[in-house]
């Protein structure tokens, strides 16, 4: 059709319009300059996918979501959800025309663990307190799920677009550094101006944290031999950028997330046992247990506040006397265990925490930021949320995803012979260990910021594993 459109009606098109919209401009109305590049989205969809999927990639760091913006106080982040339910219709459109997808990703264990999830999500969504909550909820997992784990799965099959993937990310997120950065100078780089300077990008500085930790062991892939001294060189200046942007969000879980990741990359570097580290972890438990009531004396003298010293503030870390920030956790952590208990099953609905938990929280252990409103958040914890809201198997399926990506990851990285892919596994492994970590405080799965990493890490090693393994393990051996 392009093709048999003469040049003089595309002259004709485009005049009309400069003139229409410079018209409605005059009149102060401006939306219709919007039209070409929902065409051009459009025109992406249908014949270049990949593009408009680097494009949703790139737009994630820079997405606003739309109560910020006090439109309805509808809970969507723009352009990247929008355009990920229309990826994700054309997605199930061509499922049923085609009638196939892939076999071995739809029988690869951890697409079986994630459908899994998905379908307790969705019966748990039907017996919900608040169904229509519950189905947003749903919606929104289902276009990350299938945007950025099945669609991407099949990018990766190209061996290049995973390194695409990270730098599309990567570029918009360094210009949100730079402008959290700027403006936290302003108040002198102060702790309390750092929790709010990231805006409007990103909520708060835990989620903008969470999202530097995981992407700071995935610049390490640039590192490989093949690319050039001055990719190398931009690593390194990258590397120094998300390390100052870290430690000035002063997110103290993605700081315990790194130390984490670092703990896992030398137990995958020394090639520690499992034997060893059940036995490691057994000890622990036991020490534990012995020194429980000298450890909690201990944690309740801890009177330091966070701070602008990075010493303190990491100090303030186990503060569970009197750092309002770890009390409020505490708090919703108790809130959504007898909410779990009340409704241990099928639990309350997915999403539902935060407009539920307010009855269940006890005089004595609200603090001075708690609210009944529902307006400050959700569980804070990605484990604890889902047993509240979707009863035991919704925390349990949630963690059988992350055991098989972590046991099938481990088993590809070992299998695999030295070089780029065997790195790469390694480093996606990391990035998604800091927020498994970083998971256990705070909870971020349910917006783009953080969906688009977690699922996008996860396809690239289930797409070695599936496509690329094979082949070097086939050129390994001759």
């Amino acid at each position: 059709m392009l093709k048999t459109l003469k040049p003089y009606w595309i002259y004709i098109f485009s005049f009309v319009f400069i003139i229409l919209n410079s018209y409605l401009v005059v009149k102060e109305f401006y939306y219709l300059a919007l039209v070409p590049c929902a065409l051009a989205l459009v025109f992406m969809a249908f014949f270049r996918l990949d593009k408009l999927m680097w494009f949703i990639v790139f737009s994630t760091p820079l997405s606003i979501n739309l109560e910020e913006l006090d439109i309805g106080g509808i809970g969507m982040y723009i352009p990247t959800e929008p355009l990920m339910f229309g990826v994700m219709l054309l997605f199930f459109f061509k499922l049923i025309l085609e009638k196939k997808f892939d076999s071995n990703i739809i029988k690869h264990p951890i697409t079986l663990a994630i459908l899994a999830n998905l379908v307790w999500i969705t019966i748990t969504s039907i017996t919900s307190e608040m169904p229509v909550v519950s189905l947003k909820f749903l919606l929104a997992r289902v276009w990350f799920v299938v945007c950025f784990y099945f669609i991407a799965t099949q990018l990766f099959r190209d061996k290049k677009n995973y390194k695409k993937f990270i730098w599309a990310y990567v570029i918009s997120l360094t210009g949100v550094i730079f402008y959290a950065i700027i403006h936290l100078s302003m108040y002198n780089f102060d702790q309390k101006p750092a929790h709010w300077v990231m805006n409007p990008f990103y909520k708060d500085h835990t989620s903008y944290g969470a999202v530097l930790a995981m992407y700071l062991p995935m610049l390490f892939v640039f590192f490989n031999k093949r690319n050039t001294p001055t990719v190398k060189i931009i690593s390194i200046f990258l590397i120094g950028i998300f390390t100052a942007g870290i430690i000035l969000s002063y997110t103290r879980a993605a700081w315990v997330s790194l130390v984490g990741a670092l703990v896992l990359y030398l137990i995958y570097k020394y090639r520690v046992k499992f034997k060893t580290l059940l036995a490691i972890g057994v000890g622990c438990l036991v020490l534990l247990a012995f020194s429980w009531n000298a450890l909690v004396l201990n944690l309740e003298d801890n009177s330091q506040e966070s701070s602008d010293k990075l010493s303190e503030h990491v100090e303030s870390i186990s503060n569970v006397s009197s750092d309002a920030s770890n009390l409020e956790r505490l708090n919703r952590w108790s809130s959504a265990w007898r909410m779990f208990q009340e409704r241990p099953f099928f639990g309350w609905g997915p999403g539902t925490y935060m407009f539920q938990y307010a009855p269940f929280q006890m005089s004595d252990e609200q603090t001075i930021i708690s609210t009944n409103s529902g307006n400050m958040g959700n569980a804070h914890s990605e484990y604890i949320g889902p047993l509240a809201e979707s009863g035991v198997f919704g925390m349990l399926t949630f963690l059988i995803i992350v055991i098989t990506v972590f046991y099938r990851g481990s088993l590809l990285y070992h299998r695999l012979p030295k070089g780029e892919f065997k790195t790469v596994v390694l480093l996606a492994l990391l990035s998604l260990f800091t927020y498994v970590t970083h998971g256990l405080l705070n909870n971020y799965l349910d917006t783009d910021k953080v969906s688009v990493p977690f699922w996008g890490f996860i396809a690239i090693i289930v797409a070695i594993d599936v496509y690329h393994s094979r082949d070097l393990l086939d050129s390994e051996a001759h």
